[in-house]
């Protein structure tokens, strides 16, 4: 083989090498973004969750303190016994 064929098959190879790792890298970087997108999407509902939770929470702080408005003279049980 010649020379010239010898360095043409050498550029040949590392311009697939560099076409190849350019691949990868995009693909990396697609998954990467959708990655990114899921994880904003469980965010959001962990945002909503937990909100839904502290009204729930402020609902039945008021519901307690109207209990307590109406009958002051019950004593409140501890939170051990309420789950029992």
């Amino acid at each position: 083989m010649s020379t010239t064929v010898i360095i043409l098959i050498v550029i040949a190879v590392i311009v697939v090498l560099a076409i190849a790792a350019f691949a990868v890298s995009r693909q990396r970087a697609r998954q990467l973004e959708e990655k990114r997108g899921e994880a904003r999407e469980h965010r959001e509902e962990a945002d909503t969750r937990a909100r839904k939770a502290e009204q729930a929470r402020l609902a039945a702080e008021e519901h307690r303190q109207q209990a307590q408005e109406i009958d002051p003279d019950v004593e409140e049980r501890s939170t051990d016994e309420r789950r029992d």
